[in-house]
C-alpha cells in the first residue's frame, strides 16, 4: 500500500504539481488540500472568507444561490491553478452549467460569493511576508488602430523579450478566448479604441495568459502583515501562498474594505513571483534558501 501511494503521488506531482514547492511536513499539507478545511480554520479563527457551501448536488448550490443571490463562483473542492473555476456567475442557467461542468475536476464543490476586487497571491515563510504578487487575467490595452489579434501578438512578444516564459505563457488564441470577446460583443478582429483595456478570459490563472504585477512590501499596513503571518501560525505551516480578494486594494487596511481570504496553499507555485510582467523583478533567494535549510519530515510522501 505504501509503494501504491508513493506511485499516487509521483503522478500527481508530476502531472498537477510540476514546479510547486515543497517545504511542509505531511500533516500540515492534509491540513489545508480542501478549500472546505482552508473555510473551517478561517471561520474558527475570525479570518474573513466568502460566505459559500460545499455539494455534491447541484441542488444545494441552486438552494443557496436562491438564497444568497448572485454574483457566485463555483469550483471544485480540491484543485489548483484556478483548474475547474467558474466565475462570475450571474444567472441560474450559468449555475446550472457550472455545478455540472465543475465534477470533471472533483466529485465535491464549493459554491460561494463572489467579490469584485484585486486578486493578490501573499507567499508567507518562516514567519516573513516573502513576496506578494497581484493577479491579472490576460487582457490587452488598445491603441485605436489594432485589432485585438495584433494586439494579442504585440503583447506576446513583449513577454518573450522579457523572459517571461515558460512560467508566464503566451496568450493564445483559442476557442475559451474567442467565446469571452463574443460574450462582449467582439472579436480578434475588433479594434479597441485608444487605452481601452480588454479583459481576454475570466480567471487570473497562467495557463490562459495571465500576468503578475509585484507588489512592494513596504506599502502593506503592519495590520495586513500581521494577519498574513497569523495565517502561516494557524495551519502550523513552513510557508503558503495566501489567496485574497481585497476590493480597494492590499495597500488599504484590511478591516477598513471589504475582503476575503479564498484559500491556503501548502505547496505554492513560486516560480512566479519571481517573473512580473508588472513591477520590479524580486530576489528571494535568501528567503528560499532558508527554507532549504529546514528539516521537513515526509516532504515526500502525498
Amino acid at each position: 500500500m505504501k509503494a501504491l501511494k508513493k506511485l499516487i503521488y509521483t503522478w500527481i506531482d508530476k502531472l498537477f504539481l510540476r514546479g510547486c514547492s515543497s517545504y511542509n511536513p505531511l500533516e500540515v499539507r492534509k491540513s489545508c488540500r480542501s478549500k472546505e478545511q482552508a473555510r473551517a480554520v478561517f471561520a474558527a479563527n475570525g479570518i474573513p472568507h466568502a460566505r459559500g457551501e460545499i455539494f455534491f448536488s447541484p441542488l444545494r448550490a441552486y438552494r443557496f444561490a436562491r438564497t444568497h443571490g448572485f454574483p457566485l463562483v463555483i469550483k471544485p473542492n480540491v484543485s489548483g491553478f484556478s483548474r475547474g473555476s467558474h466565475f462570475p456567475i450571474n444567472s441560474f442557467r450559468e449555475l446550472w452549467k457550472a455545478s455540472l461542468m465543475v465534477k470533471i475536476w472533483w466529485p465535491w464543490s464549493v459554491v460561494e460569493e463572489y467579490l469584485q476586487g484585486r486578486n493578490y497571491r501573499v507567499l508567507v515563510g518562516n514567519g516573513e511576508i516573502i513576496s506578494v504578487i497581484r493577479r491579472y487575467p490576460p487582457f490587452v490595452t488598445g491603441d485605436g488602430q489594432s485589432s485585438i489579434s495584433q494586439l494579442i501578438d504585440r503583447e506576446n512578444q513583449v513577454r518573450e523579450k522579457m523572459g517571461l516564459y515558460p512560467v508566464i505563457h503566451p496568450i493564445p488564441k483559442n476557442r475559451a478566448i474567442r467565446r469571452y470577446l463574443g460574450k462582449q460583443g467582439l472579436n480578434l478582429n475588433s479594434i479597441p479604441g485608444a487605452d481601452e483595456e480588454v479583459i481576454l478570459f475570466n480567471r487570473i490563472s497562467l495557463a490562459p495568459g495571465g500576468v503578475v504585477e509585484t507588489i512592494d512590501t513596504r506599502n502593506i499596513p503592519e495590520i495586513n502583515q500581521r494577519l498574513f503571518k497569523r495565517i502561516l501560525e494557524l495551519f502550523n505551516a513552513n510557508i503558503l501562498g495566501i489567496d485574497v480578494i481585497m476590493e480597494q486594494g492590499i495597500e488599504i487596511p484590511w478591516n477598513e474594505q471589504k475582503c476575503i481570504f479564498l484559500e491556503v496553499n501548502s505547496r505554492p507555485f513560486t516560480a512566479m513571483h519571481t517573473v512580473p510582467r508588472f513591477g520590479p523583478q524580486q530576489d528571494l533567494s535568501q528567503a528560499f534558501e532558508n527554507l532549504d535549510a529546514l528539516n521537513i519530515d515526509n516532504r515526500d510522501i502525498f
